[in-house]
């Protein structure tokens, strides 16, 4: 085991590690596995032969721990110095009764318990003796104690996450149309006061350049009226000549 952990390290310093693969290194107990590690959350020791976790080490920031097919009967109490272990494989080990397992309600993030193919499985009311011994526990081989599956929550969860996405993205488009068209109104309106303001400076010559006054009435009225003022004046022109001319017939007369 020593020399897997050398190998998995690649030189690295071991309080930079988070996740150590030490499957099928063959050891029967933890040899150079040290509280250096202080980092590592994910620690896989698959069908590696343990028969005992003595001086498993305290891993503050341990959070899954893979220990299935291996040949571990007791000591569960060695895993209490891992107070953030929340996920637990311990199927297919050697594992009885009960008892054994009182150790792990110790652990207070422990959610998720594996215990498929051990002998303690086949014990009468199984699963729930496992769920009142160990109170923080909420899945136990996959399921929760209404026998829902693991994947089904999550499932669960993707969808509402899911849905949850797409009614933003459909609030994110109607805020978008919506801003649309405001701006498509805002521009239809200005562009009638453009054409209203166009319409209000026309100038007066332009309206009246090609204006022809023929057949209009009143210019027609205007135009006779010159004519009636004409005519008056002369027949006042004509009346003082007369006049003038008796005036001076009478002086004659009287001469």
């Amino acid at each position: 085991m020593e020399k897997r952990i050398e190998l998995e390290r690649r030189g690295r310093n071991p309080a930079k590690i988070t996740e150590l693969n030490l499957d099928n290194c063959k050891s029967t107990s933890i040899v150079g596995l040290t509280e250096e590690f202080e980092n590592l959350e994910v620690l896989s020791l698959i069908n590696v032969g343990l028969t005992s976790l003595k001086g498993f080490p305290a891993l503050p920031n341990l959070r899954k721990l893979e220990l299935s097919d291996n040949r571990i009967s007791g000591g569960l109490s060695a895993l209490t110095c891992l107070p953030k272990l929340s996920y637990l494989n311990l199927s297919g080990n050697k594992i009885k009764d009960l008892e054994t397992l009182e150790a792990l309600k110790d652990l207070k993030s422990l959610v998720n318990l594996d215990l498929f193919n051990c002998e303690v499985s086949q014990i009468e009311n199984y699963r729930e003796k496992v769920f009142s011994l160990i109170p923080s526990l909420v899945f136990l081989d996959g399921f929760d104690k209404e026998d829902n599956s693991e994947d089904e929550e999550d499932g669960e969860e993707e969808e509402d996450g899911v849905d949850a996405l797409e009614g933003d993205a459909e609030q994110d488009d109607e805020d978008i149309d919506g801003e649309e068209e405001e701006e498509i109104d805002e521009e239809e309106v200005e562009e009638e006061e453009d054409e209203d303001e166009e319409e209000e400076h026309v100038p007066l010559d332009a309206l009246y350049k090609d204006y022809n006054p023929i057949g209009d009435d009143d210019y027609e009225a205007a135009d006779g009226e010159e004519e009636e003022d004409d005519i008056l004046e002369e027949e006042e022109e004509e009346e003082g000549a007369e006049n003038r001319g008796q005036k001076r017939k009478l002086e004659e007369s009287e001469d």
